[in-house]
């Protein structure tokens, strides 16, 4: 697909959000992998399923309901994103952030991302969350690679803070002050489908890695292409610490762990949203 035509689409998307949702959200939050439930806490909910939104992927990956949500939280005038696109489930990168452009054109000012990763570091706890502070791409492509829309953003971004320092703060005080655990590290991107062997969960916490997963960094770096400010979390839905010996392990599995840790993940980002004021 052509920059242009790409660009339209986006445009025609936008167009019909905008005449369907309640009222201009503050903030977007990409819900990850069993992370759905946060859905459930919505006031004033109204919703927008993918398929008739013009453009718009749909998910196919387990767990991601695949839903536009509108309502108040933490305080706030929100839309989730119930079910992201993952760059192995065949979608160009284009694709896979494709609504954050759209949340871009509709004026979100902040983007909350969660998803559902395995821990790296031996002292995080399966079904616990993380804030994420910096990230690492290893996914072998970046959404921006291709002409530059200059109307969305620099050529070239900024990535020395990738995630709003006064953000992920914010969200360890709430935390805190609530009782309630919050591991905070750096998150590393693969492609996937699969999950990854021994040698390489070695590798990637030899590189400074607390956790791993298939999605987020994209999302991220077009959100900082388009000049928002972003907050991220990470449930630890497994241990991949190869000295302790590794099973196998399913997206079942997977899901129901990040299913016990949005829970928690739901109080923390309620509150830190009604902290940002």
């Amino acid at each position: 697909m052509s920059t242009e035509a790409y660009v339209k689409r986006v445009k025609e998307s936008v167009e019909f959000v905008e005449k369907r949702m309640p009222f201009k959200p503050e903030v977007a939050i990409i819900l990850g992998s069993g992370l759905g439930g946060i859905s459930e806490t919505l006031e004033s909910k109204s919703v927008i399923p993918y398929p008739d939104i013009p453009g718009f992927p749909v998910s196919t990956a387990p767990g991601h309901k695949g839903e536009l949500v509108f309502g108040k939280f933490g305080g706030k005038n929100v839309v989730l994103m119930n079910g992201r696109f993952h760059y192995y489930e065949g979608y160009s990168m284009r694709e896979v952030t494709f609504p954050i452009r759209v949340f871009q054109l509709l004026g979100v000012e902040t983007l909350v991302v969660t998803n559902a990763a395995g821990g790296l570091n031996p002292d995080f706890d399966v079904g616990k969350p993380m804030v994420i502070v910096d990230h690492i791409n290893f996914m072998g492509d970046n959404p921006l690679i291709g002409p530059n829309v200059d109307e969305w953003g620099p050529r070239f971004p900024d990535m020395s803070e990738p995630y709003d320092r006064d953000l992920y703060e914010l969200a360890l005080e709430a935390a805190k002050d609530r009782g309630l655990p919050l591991y905070k590290g750096v998150y590393v991107a693969v492609a996937g489908p699969n999950f990854e062997t021994a040698a390489e969960y070695r590798m990637f916490r030899s590189f400074g890695a607390d956790a791993i997963g298939m999605s987020t960094v994209p999302e991220v770096i077009v959100a900082k292409h388009g000049g928002m400010r972003v907050l991220g979390f990470s449930i630890i839905t497994d241990r991949c610490v190869p000295e302790e010996g590794l099973k196998p392990l399913s997206a079942e599995e997977v899901l129901e762990a990040a299913e016990k840790g949005g829970e928690i993940l739901v109080e923390i980002i309620g509150e830190t949203l009604y902290r940002m004021g």
